[in-house]
């Protein structure tokens, strides 16, 4: 069952739902941008951006050791300020982070929330995908959202910070459950690092 806008909101209020610094406004009747749409949240896009470095190597995921340290190894970070977005040209990836954290508690027992993240339908009619693969967030998640981006569009497009660039789809999670964290549990990098 996918939560409406209400629902979200009673999810956040509840504790449920932890999204920091929280959307707002909850109300969209007198505002021209309201981040909640009847069934997601919009999330935005972080200050930090992590851009992969061409080269020869090869990613090795059967390698001993963390993917993150992998990837941070391979990359440049970079800070975006609205002054200084990042001009994400045709046919490149980066990595970037949601500027909420986002946590799907599990302390409140059950029902618990899982949740999706996928691209918001403005961006990709400008050729940019945000988040086009494992989309799941599972129950018990706490962290930053890593973000991968690639720009399939014929021009330049720009990534501002705090610009709304995912949105979140939350649903219920029938039954008890056995926490089992992900490598990238509380992560606050785009390449996964806690």
């Amino acid at each position: 069952m996918i939560l409406s806008n209400l629902e979200i909101q009673k999810a956040l209020d509840e504790g449920k739902l932890i999204i920091d610094p929280e959307p707002s406004p909850r109300n969209p009747e007198h505002q021209k941008y309201c981040p909640y749409n009847t069934t997601a949240v919009d999330l935005r896009l972080g200050h930090e951006i992590s851009v992969p470095e061409t080269g020869t190597f090869a990613y090795d995921l059967t390698s001993p050791g963390a993917i993150s340290d992998l990837i941070r190894k391979h990359s440049k970070r970079l800070i975006i300020t609205k002054d200084q977005p990042y001009r994400l040209e045709p046919h490149r990836f980066v990595l970037g982070r949601t500027l909420e954290r986002v946590e799907l508690s599990t302390r409140k027992g059950p029902p618990y929330l899982a949740g999706r993240i996928e691209g918001k339908s403005s961006r990709a009619r400008c050729g940019v995908l945000v988040h086009f693969t494992a989309p799941t967030i599972h129950a018990g998640w706490a962290g930053h959202l890593t973000l991968e981006m690639i720009n399939l569009g014929p021009t330049t497009f720009l990534l501002v910070p705090e610009m709304p660039i995912a949105q979140l789809i939350l649903e219920q999670v029938h039954g008890e459950l056995v926490p089992n964290p992900s490598q990238f549990q509380n992560q606050s990098t785009p390449e996964g690092l806690v």
